[in-house]
């Protein structure tokens, strides 16, 4: 009996190790996953589809390495948890300034409220056209816009509202068009547009004061797609020292992607991280899971203040709008 025992005893204690090796190669394998995501996220590495689309949550990723280090710390695996923990306050370096409002310029022109929303071709009109009532938007770059959605917007109310516009709808999701309380002119030739429809116009406001305006839409970084995506961000117009310019709509980017940090490297400034609002997600809405990622954006010259950031739910959309209230220089 006692040889038995002890033959037992001995193969509980071989099976307790196998158990606490597994569970050590476990907690070093996901905290250097974590680790190299932190160093692709801050060298700005990120090449193919998958690695493009995983820099979106390294929001969550910092609380994700923040988890994995307590976890390695109560199995005594130090080593891992410091790794982990490292990988924590890289990312969380890198995002936490979007929580925070940062210094504005002192522009002292006239108000300028923008609204931008991926409609997904059947966004609910009435809920738009309110907001856009109450909050007296005066430009509004509709994403998504299909003709018959473009019809529910004027029955409900857009077309005495925002009586400028000009649309690009399709039959599909790949329409988009600039409705505005004040006069339009197109702009066909500003930039060469890559992927869905992404109309660009001059807004004249009261005084004589003029903004351009790009509703912007690439296709999103899926497979094939993820240089097409670079391309068209690439493609986008530059700030120019003789106009302002607005960029609003669904850039299927956050600020985790170095394509997105390069456009806003050539002399914009996204809006909402102006505003504290940086960490927002606006993606997906009205799903099983609660918006996770930030990829709508309202992006400006840096000579325009931030004075405040909003965001709206649309039923029967995926995307929740965003809207500004800029002061222009």
């Amino acid at each position: 009996m006692s040889t038995t025992a002890g033959i037992e005893r001995a193969e509980t204690g071989k099976r307790t190790k196998q158990k606490r090796r597994r569970r050590r190669w476990f907690s070093w394998t996901v905290a250097v996953l974590l680790a190299v995501w932190a160093v692709v996220r801050v060298g700005g590495w990120e090449q193919g589809s998958f690695p493009t689309q995983l820099m979106t949550v390294t929001p969550w990723g910092a609380g994700l390495a923040a988890l994995t280090a307590v976890v390695a710390l109560l199995r005594r695996n130090r080593w891992a948890a410091l790794v982990a923990a490292l990988a924590c306050v890289t990312m969380a370096a890198v995002v936490a300034p979007r929580a925070f409002p940062a210094e504005q310029p002192p522009a002292s022109g006239p108000a300028l409220r923008v609204l931008a929303v991926n409609l997904f071709g059947r966004g609910d009109a009435r809920t738009v056209v309110d907001f856009v009532r109450r909050n007296d938007v005066e430009v509004f770059s509709a994403l998504e816009l299909t003709h018959a959605e473009a019809a529910q917007l004027d029955a409900a109310g857009l077309k005495q509202l925002m009586p400028y516009r000009v649309l690009q709808p399709e039959v599909d999701v790949t329409g988009s068009g600039i409705y505005s309380k004040h006069p339009l002119t197109e702009l066909p030739g500003l930039f060469t547009p890559i992927g869905h429809n992404m109309p660009a116009a001059s807004v004249t406001l009261p005084g004589g004061a003029k903004v351009e305006v790009v509703a912007v839409h690439p296709n999103p970084p899926l497979g094939r797609k993820e240089a097409e995506w670079n391309a068209a961000l690439r493609a986008l117009p530059s700030p120019s020292p003789s106009v302002v310019r607005v960029l609003a709509g669904d850039f299927n980017a956050s600020l985790d992607h170095r394509a997105f940090r390069d456009l806003l490297g050539r002399g914009y400034v996204d809006a909402a991280e102006q505003a504290g609002e940086g960490l927002t997600p606006t993606w997906p809405n009205f799903r099983p899971i609660p918006p996770i990622i930030s990829i709508d954006h309202i992006v400006a010259d840096p000579r325009v203040a931030v004075r405040r950031v909003d965001f709206l739910d649309v039923p029967r959309t995926d995307h929740r709008g965003i809207f500004a209230e800029l002061r222009l220089p």
